[in-house]
């Protein structure tokens, strides 16, 4: 009878516990999506406290501190999004699991950034605005601080609704709109404005194109080959080869611009040395490799898994050092206008500018990135390690060609529209092998034109999410780029 209560007792204490546990569960379930946005935050108020602690709080400086922690959010956002295409593929292809693809890209980005940044960056972003069109300084400032917020906005937008959309055009509609809310119709230059146009169609195809022409010449050279492992031993040298020389050209000409001044033809020739080399040495390591691989596709995937890692490390690097200076130039603009009380056409950007653009890339990249290196990789269409590799070459070969043509392209929409390319160039192969095969089989066994119909290689609605995201992003970014002018010329004008 005495034990009857002790057991009543001991029952509600497990009841009360299950409820606190419940209640600790629910918690944690809903504090997780906060704790990602939380760290951003908490970087980007620690860059402004740095900032207020290296300028003096004056009313002058105060627009330098703001402009830091919008550049900071402007990196957060640069990690999240753009990062995503050099890592993406190779993530989607399996040649790297999701962290060590982030660990790889936040050292190569933060690297490319630092060491190989550009020291000199146009304030107008490839001179679409003309800086006599400002009548004064605090005008000018104000129009940069609203470039910055809006092509930021537009990117962190972007990458919630998971489609991939270029920073640098996004930079590029913030300064024209707010170019044309301060100075007018006038003061945007037009026809530079109309080859960034172009380039919205010319890149993405451009890159789709090379990318196939890659694919196709894998499968006919050596997926399609009786021996596979002995065509792989030919021809993947080669191919290592025909990467390393192109990355070294575009490394020559993209990122040792704080180093030395490089045209394309000397960029050339040390692109040729080094693939000449390159393929010297690796042809002894593919054969050692090789040995007692089975003669399956499953066994190129092994000897395509460490050229794919390379090629995307090597493409971090670029973006860090290329792409990462066109983010933070509105932020270097503001400093020097800030500084120097005028503005110039071109202006240093300083080191810690530089160092707020690397580790507010890496922050993006941990916190918000895997979300589109997964739309890239995986979700418009599979890949593996041939198709992966095919994107990342075709995205050094076009950004080498454009640099000749002297077209501003985006490497977001070159290396987007390089899996585009592979995941097209296998829906119209795969139909010309049924078509060849179809005469062959019994009527019972074909494959109905519906059926076929929904085994589309490429994510149609990810197709249409993604163009739709690259067509609207220069104009969202100008209106929302001349409303933020606006209200910041109303509110301290």
């Amino acid at each position: 009878m005495s034990d009857k209560p002790k057991s009543n007792q001991w029952q509600t204490l497990d009841k009360d516990l299950n409820k606190i546990s419940q209640i600790e569960s629910a918690t944690a379930y809903i504090s997780r999506p906060l704790i990602a946005p939380g760290i951003a935050l908490a970087f980007i108020v620690l860059t402004v406290l740095m900032a207020a602690i290296f300028f003096d709080a004056t009313p002058t400086n105060f627009v330098v501190i703001a402009a830091a922690g919008f550049g900071a959010y402007m990196a957060i956002n640069i990690g999240a999004n753009d990062v995503a295409n050099n890592m993406g593929p190779a993530v989607g292809a399996n040649a790297l699991t999701m962290g060590a693809a982030i660990v790889i890209a936040a050292l190569f980005e933060s690297a490319g950034a630092l060491i190989a940044g550009g020291d000199v960056v146009s304030t107008i972003s490839k001179g679409i605005v003309d800086p006599a069109g400002f009548t004064e300084t605090r005008v000018f400032i104000w129009a940069m601080m609203a470039a910055l917020i809006s092509s930021a906005l537009w990117v962190n937008l972007a990458t919630f609704v998971g489609a991939p959309v270029s920073t640098t055009h996004s930079v590029v509609g913030g300064v024209m709109g707010a170019g044309i809310a301060a100075a007018g119709l006038t003061a945007v230059n037009w026809p530079t404005m109309g080859a960034i146009a172009a380039s919205w169609v010319i890149s993405p195809v451009l890159g789709g194109v090379i990318a196939a022409l890659f694919l196709a010449f894998i499968k006919a050279k050596i997926i399609y080959q009786d021996d596979k492992i002995a065509a792989a031993k030919k021809w993947v040298p080669v191919l290592i080869g025909i990467m390393a020389g192109v990355f070294a050209t575009y490394l020559a000409m993209k990122g040792l611009k704080r180093i030395m001044k490089i045209d394309i033809g000397t960029a050339l020739l040390i692109g040729l040395v080094i693939g000449a080399v390159c393929y010297v040495v690796s042809a002894p390591l593919i054969n050692k490799k090789a040995e007692g691989l089975e003669n399956r596709n499953k066994s190129l995937k092994i000897l395509f898994a460490a050229p794919l890692v390379i090629s995307a490390a090597l493409l971090s690097f670029a973006h860090g050092a290329n792409d990462v200076a066109n983010a933070v130039g509105p932020l270097a603009a503001i400093v020097h206008a800030a500084e120097f009380g005028d503005f110039a056409a071109k202006v240093s950007i300083p080191s810690w500018v530089m160092v707020i653009g690397a580790l507010g890339i890496s922050f993006g990249l941990v916190l918000f990135g895997p979300k589109l290196i997964r739309m890239v990789g995986s979700q418009i269409t599979k890949l593996n390690p041939m198709r992966a590799y095919c994107v990342s070459l075709s995205a050094a070969i076009t950004v080498i060609v454009a640099s000749w043509l002297g077209l501003p392209v985006s490497s977001t929409h070159i290396a987007v529209g390089g899996v585009f390319g592979v995941g097209f160039y296998r829906e119209w192969h795969t139909e010309k092998r049924l078509k060849q095969s179809r005469a062959k089989r019994p009527p019972e066994l074909r494959i109905a034109p519906e059926e076929r119909r929904r085994r589309k290689l490429v994510r149609r609605s990810h197709f249409m999410t993604i163009i739709a995201a690259w067509v609207v992003t220069v104009p969202a970014a100008a209106i929302m780029s001349a409303v933020i002018f606006m209200i910041l010329n109303l509110l301290v004008g």
